[in-house]
């Protein structure tokens, strides 16, 4: 008996697959977004060496002093790139920050599209000039996998294989860095990270250092979810809930504190935020809407749902 919380795909079936092996992976992975938000993704593509790569380049920069760390905060941004320090985002319910700090990259526009003006640069970090260039290449890795996912849910929801292509094509996604430093003493209620559901269309989150990530499900249960080695996590974001008018569900996740045991052992994870440019109409499809669905979202961007959510969590004013 499987004690799997999510279910488990392999995208080289979707990728290099017969057209029996892509059509049983939409209806898994399909079925997955539906019924629970996650899924288990192996054989994605994402360069093993690269994650670990990263990984240890992250570790050297949050090891870095604080006053080196808070060169990288960049005023008015938003966090949206460069370094977050600890204790500024919070879940949108809640009114005490997550025990974290984080580092984030955006898009690196190289073909001429116009769109690159409205990207700030990302911030490069002299002490560990590896950090960022590494992150932009993961970046790119991710993103190739993600666009497949989503080719796969297009083709679940019949709007067409390609119908995402042009929406992410040099879309605002973020790579995020995030660590969770060390519990030195009670925390006054604060969990690693409080539960929230992601705001973008779907996240990709490789292995974190350490357990701790849960999911709600739909009977009100928190279980956890433990991904085995080489394991991308994939859960559907709020955009492509509104989109899909709740038909795929955009589920509750927390991360937790640990044992007080292994209080003395930080967190490192990375997470990968899947957005689409942010003039892609979020209006929900009109074959996800019916007597028995009725529509549950007025129209909206998702430029401006982004920035109504960034306020909500703290990061903007």
């Amino acid at each position: 008996m499987s004690t799997r919380a999510i279910p488990l795909v392999d995208l080289s079936e979707f990728v290099n697959g017969t057209p029996e092996q892509r059509q049983a992976f939409v209806a898994k992975l399909g079925q997955a977004f539906h019924e629970i938000g996650f899924v288990g993704v192996v054989n994605h593509g994402v360069s093993k060496q690269l994650i670990d790569d990263f990984y240890a380049a992250s570790q050297a920069f949050f090891a870095l002093p604080e006053a080196a760390k808070r060169q990288y905060e960049v005023p008015g941004l938003a966090g949206q790139r460069g370094y977050t320090s600890f204790g500024k985002e919070h879940a949108k319910q809640s009114k005490v920050a997550d025990l974290k700090e984080f580092y984030q990259l955006g898009q690196e526009v190289t073909d001429g599209d116009p769109v690159k003006a409205q990207y700030p640069d990302n911030v490069h970090v002299a002490e560990v000039p590896e950090f960022t260039n590494l992150g932009i290449q993961l970046y790119k890795a991710f993103e190739q996998a993600g666009g497949q996912l989503l080719r796969a849910i297009a083709i679940h929801l019949n709007i067409g294989t390609h119908y995402f292509d042009d929406k992410i094509h040099n879309g605002n996604s973020i790579l995020r860095a995030i660590h969770y430093p060390p519990i030195t003493q009670e925390p006054a209620s604060a969990i690693r990270a409080e539960q929230h559901e992601d705001i973008n269309l779907i996240t990709l989150l490789v292995g974190a250092s350490a357990g701790g990530l849960q999911l709600l499900t739909k009977e009100n249960k928190w279980v956890d979810i433990m991904p085995e080695e080489d394991e991308i996590v994939i859960n559907v974001g709020d955009m492509l809930q509104r989109l899909t008018n709740n038909y795929l569900k955009s589920t509750t996740h927390r991360v937790v504190n640990p044992p007080r045991a292994l209080w003395h052992l930080p967190r490192l994870s990375i997470p990968f935020f899947l957005h689409p440019k942010s003039d892609m109409d979020l209006s929900c499809l009109p074959a996800c809407v019916d007597d028995a669905h009725p529509l549950a979202y007025e129209p909206i961007t998702a430029g401006a749902y982004l920035d109504e959510r960034l306020r909500e969590i703290g990061l903007k004013k």
